[in-house]
């Protein structure tokens, strides 16, 4: 117990000694031998925390919830030791083409490089799904079946191109004569129209777009929300948020348009080239601004509804 006008040095966040109220940091003291003396710049904080103030005994994190890290550290603090978690999903991605080859690599004059498999390797991983990136599948039907195989663990399978009706898209049909049950195919959206979904097995599966940045929007408002319900967070569409205008827009036309553009506080303009093989645009661009069907010329101020990216 300490007495009446004496003092006891304790360390940083050590528990105060019974008898005591208050902390005066040693900035504010000058000793002499045992004696201190408290200066005349003192503050009134007591610099005492009460026990209790972060959190208390029966306190609990809601779920379902993606841990980020000051979730663990508070986690830590609590002295839990363990958790239960879902597994994070196994997502194999499969890009499709004969035109294709891997970063590094020459291309052909008919070739291309395959960026929409490290895309979406990152946005996969970014909402804590696993990716695994499969060899790029030829265009024909023995390649896309042994491709198929090493895709026969996976939560869900992520196809990159040949989904539309060329006589090189083959992924469709060969994923069909393995199991594929189609939900759907085609989605009346700009860009990425040609989408498919099913089940594969015991895979989902979803069919991108081989355009490079149908592929990215693609996985923005539909690949996003399947990881996240895998995860075991709420099942709901990529949500959507409102900004006003910055600039006016023409009409537009008979499918669901995602135009890439530009959030600045509360106003987003879309970009002026929205041609869906520029990702140099998308890569500029920090959100999705969404037109509706048939939704008709906007004024710049008016509220429109967006995507972030």
């Amino acid at each position: 117990l300490v007495a009446e006008d004496y003092a006891v040095r304790i360390f940083t966040g050590a528990p105060l000694p019974e008898g005591t109220d208050r902390v005066v940091i040693q900035e504010d003291v000058t000793r002499e031998g045992d004696i201190i003396t408290l200066k005349n710049t003192l503050d009134e904080a007591p610099y005492v925390r009460p026990a209790g103030a972060d959190f208390g005994a029966g306190m609990r994190l809601d779920a379902p919830r993606l841990l980020g890290p000051s979730d663990i550290a508070l986690l830590a603090a609590m002295n839990i030791a363990r958790v239960p978690v879902v597994a994070r999903p196994k997502v194999a991605l499969l890009a499709t083409g004969d035109e294709l080859v891997m970063p590094g690599e020459t291309p052909g004059p008919d070739q291309i490089i395959a960026s929409n498999s490290f895309g979406l390797k990152s946005l996969v991983e970014s909402l804590g799904a696993t990716a695994r990136l499969l060899p790029i599948a030829r265009d024909n039907e023995a390649s896309l079946r042994m491709a198929f195989d090493l895709a026969a663990d996976a939560d869900l399978i992520v196809t990159i191109g040949g989904a539309s009706v060329g006589d090189h898209d083959l992924v469709g049909p060969v994923a069909e004569t393995m199991g594929l049950q189609r939900s759907f195919y085609k989605i009346a959206m700009r860009p990425g129209k040609p989408l498919m979904a099913g089940r594969m097995g015991d895979a989902a599966m979803i069919g991108l777009p081989g355009n490079p940045v149908s592929a990215m929007v693609c996985g923005h408002v539909f690949l996003a929300p399947v990881i996240r319900a895998m995860l075991g967070l709420p099942a709901r569409a990529a949500p959507r948020y409102q900004a006003q205008l910055g600039a006016d827009l023409a009409a537009n036309g008979p499918r669901e348009h995602y135009m890439r553009a530009i959030l600045d506080g509360d106003t987003i303009t879309a970009q002026p080239r929205q041609d869906s093989a520029l990702l140099s645009v998308l890569a500029a661009s920090n959100a999705l601004l969404i037109r509706p069907v048939g939704d008709g010329p906007r004024r710049a101020g008016e509220t429109v509804d967006y995507i972030p990216l």
